[in-house]
């Protein structure tokens, strides 16, 4: 579950008119968070960065799934589902599976949210994208 001052972040970038994705990104930063306190660990800065999008999806932050390449088939039915779930006012994930992935997460380590992890994501995002969005980036 968010931290209260999470939701209350992303309420007010809503209520300001910001996209879903710059909402959506307090749900990251929190989760950045987490991680270098050592409440859990994440692989990477993109498993990091995967679960806070995950998070702001459960909270009802109107994000679509990941694009088809990127992830499996059933990680794109969970996002669905967790939208549409939020929607009809229920929740998906039973507290056996809650627990199960916090102590699966537990054992990741903590470099993932690392600055220079974050760093290294953010170029290789970067060098992804199309000159003309990078500029204007």
């Amino acid at each position: 579950m968010p931290e209260k001052r999470t939701l209350e972040r992303a309420r007010r970038d809503r209520r300001e008119g910001k996209s879903p994705s710059t909402q959506a990104g307090e749900f990251v930063r929190e989760e950045i968070h987490h991680v270098r306190e050592g409440k859990h660990g994440a692989r990477s800065a993109k498993q990091a960065i995967a679960i806070g999008l995950s998070k702001a999806r459960r909270a009802g932050v109107p994000l679509p799934p990941p694009p088809k390449g990127k992830t499996s088939a059933r990680t794109r039915r969970s996002a669905m589902s967790a939208s549409r779930a939020r929607q009809s006012g229920q929740r998906t994930t039973s507290s056996r599976r809650a627990r199960a992935t916090e102590r699966a997460l537990g054992r990741e380590p903590r470099r993932g949210a690392s600055r220079t992890a974050l760093s290294r994501h953010a170029k290789m995002a970067a060098r992804r994208r199309k000159s003309p969005t990078r500029r204007a980036a």
